[in-house]
């Protein structure tokens, strides 16, 4: 596989990561579920092919926010983008950074821990982007204990609106959120347990599916145009070395880009032109 070109995992993850959105009736709360194993093994490969790898602890949190992100994908519109920045405040200050859209059928995302801003809480930057409407951005303390508690603050002050958010043991997660005229008491008191069980114990009505897979979509020829216009600050680099190694802000990836590259005279096929 030419290190230029990020190869796409999907090819050998068995299946996309099915979300259900299910509507709870009586209870009028939309529940939101998946199994995200085949999503973790794209992410998983993703590492491997770019020898990268995270810590234990931030690789945990990390796969908890890419799962609770999706189902906050599903509960919006299709043609919405969204990319989430965390500033976790722990032990080792650390940055999570995730997107995705619905419309691309995509999530993609990585952890920073060099240079990360330490603060006196974690902080969780939102953004909204939709065609043709300005973006939308939510900068939101996250003070609660684990990722359910900070996707549960996340609603109640981004979205106005009570939610819950289950870890259902493996991959498997789920959010339900509070629509009009909910019961309120019914999600309070909801449990993991419950939510195994809900197609026995309560109305429900499948609404719609949407699958994702672990796809950043970076490459060098898309990288280019950003590395020209910082050329100047390379230029030492490529004239000592023949060659500076860049990342992809999204996924990580690494590319190695060339002077031939960058003036477009390069003649090796693997390479951008």
């Amino acid at each position: 596989m030419p290190e230029q070109e990020q190869p796409d995992n999907s090819q050998f993850v068995e299946e996309y990561a099915t979300v259900q959105s299910i509507f709870v009736r009586q209870r009028n709360c939309l529940l939101l579920r998946g199994d995200f194993t085949p999503l973790f093994v794209g992410y998983y490969l993703h590492l491997m092919q770019h020898g990268l790898r995270n810590a234990e602890a931030e690789d945990t949190l990390f796969k908890q926010l890419l799962a609770y992100f999706t189902l906050y994908l599903v509960s919006r519109p299709w043609k919405e983008h969204h990319a989430w920045t965390y500033n976790a405040q722990s032990a080792r200050p650390a940055n999570y950074f995730v997107a995705g859209s619905s419309l691309t059928e995509d999530v993609v995302g990585r952890v920073f821990t060099d240079n990360v801003r330490e603060g006196e809480t974690s902080m969780l930057y939102a953004q909204n982007i939709c065609a043709n409407r300005d973006t939308h951005t939510s900068v939101i303390s996250l003070p609660g204990a684990n990722a359910a508690e900070w996707i549960e603050t996340f609603f109640q002050q981004s979205e106005q609106r009570q939610a819950r958010a289950f870890c259902c043991g493996g991959d498997e997660y789920a959010l339900v959120t509070a629509e009009p005229e909910a019961d309120f008491d019914w999600l309070t008191e909801l449990s993991a347990d419950q939510i195994a069980g809900i197609d026995n114990t309560e109305q429900t009505k499948l609404l719609e599916t949407r699958r994702f897979t672990f796809r950043c979509g970076c490459s060098a020829e898309r990288i280019l145009p950003a590395i020209r216009a910082m050329h100047k600050d390379f230029a030492d680099l490529l004239s000592e070395q023949g060659r500076v190694r860049v990342s992809c802000p999204r996924c990580g990836a690494h590319y190695n880009i060339t002077t031939e590259m960058l003036t477009g005279t390069s003649t090796d096929p693997d390479h951008c032109h």
